[in-house]
C-alpha cells in the first residue's frame, strides 16, 4: 500500500519544515508528500525544496484559489493507494500514519477521522473546546450527516485519511464549496463508509493567522448560505453516485 500525503501551503515559512519532517519520518521510500503552493509570497517554497528530499513534489498554483481548491488539485494529483491531508502547521505524532492506515485496512472504510491535541505557536498545549469524533458514531451515517449540517466542528481534513476509491467522488471539488473538510465527511458518509477512531494522531497548532477555527461568529445570512451549500452539496454527490454506478 502507497501513501500520498497531501498539503496545500499559504505563507506557512514558520512552521512548514517542522510539519514535513514530522511527515518523512513515517511515509516510506515509495511514498509521496504532494505540496500545492498557493501564490505564497514569503519563503515557503523555498524552505520546502530546500530540505531536498525527493519524495516531495511541489506545485504551485498560479493565481491564489484558497485552500478548498488547492487541496482538491492535491487529491487530483496523488497516486498513493492511500491519501492523507495535511495542514502546513500541525505536528503528526508518532505513529500516526501506521494507525490510521491499519484502521482503513482492517476495517474496510473509505475514510478515517482521528482526533488530536491542540497547541499554541509555540508547541504549549492549549485547552480548546470541540467536538471531535467518537468511534461509537462511526456507523450513525445519517446522523454524522445531521450534525454536519448543524455546524458541529467534528470533521477536520487534517486529521483524515482516505482510499483511493473514494477519489472519483470527491473530486473535483465544486467551487461553491466553503469546507473541503465537510465535502469529504459528507461522501464517506451518503456512501455508508465512515470510520472514526477516538485516538489522537496529531498536534493541531493554533496561531493568529489560521484558516480554520472552532467557534463560529458568522452573521445568520452566512450561516444560511452554509446550509443552502450543504443542501447542494449532498445533490451534487449523490449524483455522481448515480453516474459511477
Amino acid at each position: 500500500m502507497t501513501v500520498s500525503v497531501c498539503i496545500a501551503t499559504y505563507q506557512g515559512e514558520a512552521y512548514i519544515e517542522r510539519q514535513l519532517r514530522s511527515i518523512l519520518e513515517q511515509v516510506g521510500p515509495g511514498d509521496e508528500v504532494i505540496v500545492v503552493d498557493d501564490c505564497s509570497r514569503d519563503r515557503t517554497v523555498e524552505v520546502i525544496e530546500g530540505i531536498g528530499d525527493a519524495r516531495i513534489a511541489v506545485h504551485r498554483n498560479p493565481v491564489n484559489r484558497r485552500e478548498v481548491y488547492s487541496f482538491g488539485r492535491a487529491i487530483e494529483l496523488a497516486r498513493g493507494d492511500i491519501i492523507f491531508l495535511s495542514d502546513q502547521d500541525d505536528i503528526w505524532l508518532p505513529g500516526r500514519l501506521k494507525r490510521m492506515v491499519e484502521s482503513l485496512q482492517t476495517s474496510g472504510a473509505a475514510l478515517v477521522s482521528s482526533n488530536f491535541e491542540w497547541m499554541d505557536a509555540d508547541e504549549r498545549p492549549l485547552d480548546v473546546a470541540f467536538d471531535g469524533v467518537s468511534s461509537q458514531t462511526s456507523k450513525q451515517y445519517l446522523g454524522n450527516i445531521v450534525e454536519i449540517f448543524r455546524g458541529k466542528t467534528n470533521y477536520f481534513g487534517c486529521a483524515m485519511a482516505f482510499q483511493r476509491r473514494l477519489v472519483p467522488l470527491i473530486v473535483p471539488i465544486p467551487a461553491y464549496v466553503e469546507s473541503h473538510d465537510l465535502w469529504i465527511a459528507l461522501a464517506a458518509n451518503q456512501i455508508g463508509s465512515n470510520l472514526h477512531i477516538d485516538d489522537k494522531t496529531l498536534r493541531k497548532r493554533r496561531h493568529g493567522s489560521n484558516t480554520t477555527s472552532t467557534v463560529s461568529n458568522r452573521p445568520l445570512s452566512h450561516k444560511l448560505w452554509s446550509r443552502w451549500i450543504f443542501l447542494r452539496s449532498l445533490a451534487e454527490l449523490a449524483g455522481r453516485r448515480r453516474q459511477s454506478a
